[in-house]
């Protein structure tokens, strides 16, 4: 005799509550040949140094076989720490190899921290627009995320005091240099003030820094995690998915200690380790190579780029748009007259074999429908002019 099997229990409920990346999907939608694609923060693979990656690749698996391809301690190969220290201590935080954590991307250091440090119903506090996948990592693990009123500059101060007075949060999320999505840049001043309501008030402040070395034009700003004020309260998060190649999935963490080691443990639980044959082949690359003189030949074609898009800017967006200025990093962040909805001309974009995010998915809160953002470094400055004559063509 049949029986009717039951239904199998049911998702978790912060699995059915939060959705994937709506920049992933439309990756997904204009992924086809002759599409220029201003959607995705991709970069540009004709200036990965692969020749430099592939001989970093070959002298790890020559010299240590064994050790490239066996289990590697949680915290990272001490060869890449040490390296990374050494950098991070150059920019101006004096760092070692014990203050740090390889992880798999700077996406699982945020996975990491909000495992670590959020307990669901627990308030976090962000930008305003902010980095989407941020969002999700902090709301999938039951956080009430808030987004801070801020302006050019980034959140304001005086509102992150007042919002933390009466919020009482975990953390406050930033990406204060060449923001995703907007591209602005928090000068020091305002770092500087950020960082005191941090330490009156007892926050978290994580500062995640992704693009920071892409600077092409203006003065390098100090991190947040480099001033006094909240030297003991501040998470740096950094990758070489910008400056090496994202394909490595190589990041790091560094935190105060009693942090450190409970982001440790959440590594532990998630993948055991990052791959010991990336992490060494990125210490050799670092050895043998220069890799601030490849990321100074990056961060200059990215400047020819955007100069490319923000020159083509005015005649391919409705008169009345405004967009921001970045000194570096990937993106621009438009604003169209009120009444246009970015989101509802995008299959329109698509047509005409051009796309872009619409701003929606940056907010935690009611998003502005007028908003959007470009990455200007995956196509080449003829092909983002091309792409912004069929931008034009979108706009009634």
């Amino acid at each position: 005799m049949s029986v009717a099997a039951a239904a199998p229990p049911p998702l978790a409920a912060r699995a059915a509550a939060v959705g994937g990346s709506p920049v992933r999907d439309i990756l997904s939608v204009v992924g086809r040949p002759g599409v220029i694609n201003f959607a995705g923060g991709l970069p540009a693979p004709e200036l990965f140094d692969g020749a430099g990656v592939a001989a970093a690749f070959r002298d790890v698996l020559a010299d240590t076989p064994a050790r490239a391809l066996q289990y590697a301690t949680t915290e990272g190969e001490p060869a890449l720490r040490s390296a990374l220290a050494e950098r991070t201590t150059v920019r101006g935080l004096p760092t070692g190899a014990d203050d740090l954590i390889v992880t798999t991307g700077s996406q699982q250091a945020l996975s990491l921290l909000a495992q670590s440090l959020v307990d669901p119903g627990d308030t976090v506090l962000v930008e305003r627009p902010c980095y989407l996948a941020a969002i999700q990592a902090f709301t999938f693990a039951g956080a009430r995320v808030v987004a801070v009123p801020g302006d050019e500059e980034g959140v304001d101060p005086v509102e992150l005091d007042r919002y933390t007075a009466r919020l009482r949060p975990k953390l406050f999320y930033s990406v204060p240099t060449f923001q995703n999505p907007t591209g602005r840049t928090v000068p020091l001043h305002r770092r500087l003030a950020l960082a005191e309501v941090a330490a009156r008030r007892g926050l978290w402040l994580v500062e995640d820094d992704p693009y920071g070395e892409l600077r092409f034009e203006g003065e390098r700003v100090p991190w947040i995690s480099a001033l006094d004020a909240a030297a003991d309260r501040t998470v740096l998060l950094g990758s070489f998915s910008k400056v090496m190649a994202p394909g490595l999935r190589l990041g790091w963490l560094r935190a105060p200690a009693a942090l450190l080691r409970a982001c440790t443990v959440a590594k532990q639980a998630a993948d055991l380790h990052t791959p010991t044959v990336n992490q060494l082949a990125a210490a050799r690359y670092l050895a043998d190579r220069d890799l601030d003189a490849h990321v100074r030949r990056v961060a200059a074609a990215y400047g020819q780029r955007r100069d490319a898009l923000l020159d083509g800017l005015p005649g391919a967006l409705p008169e009345g748009t405004v967009w921001t200025r970045p000194e570096g990093g990937m993106f621009v962040w438009a604003r169209l007259p009120e009444g246009y909805d970015t989101a509802g001309a995008l299959p329109r974009a698509v047509a005409h074999d051009v796309a872009y995010v619409p701003g929606a998915p940056f907010h935690c809160d009611a998003p502005d429908p007028s908003t959007l953002r470009l990455c200007f470094v995956t196509h080449t400055p003829d092909e983002i002019r091309v792409g912004l004559e069929r931008l034009a063509r979108v706009w009634p």
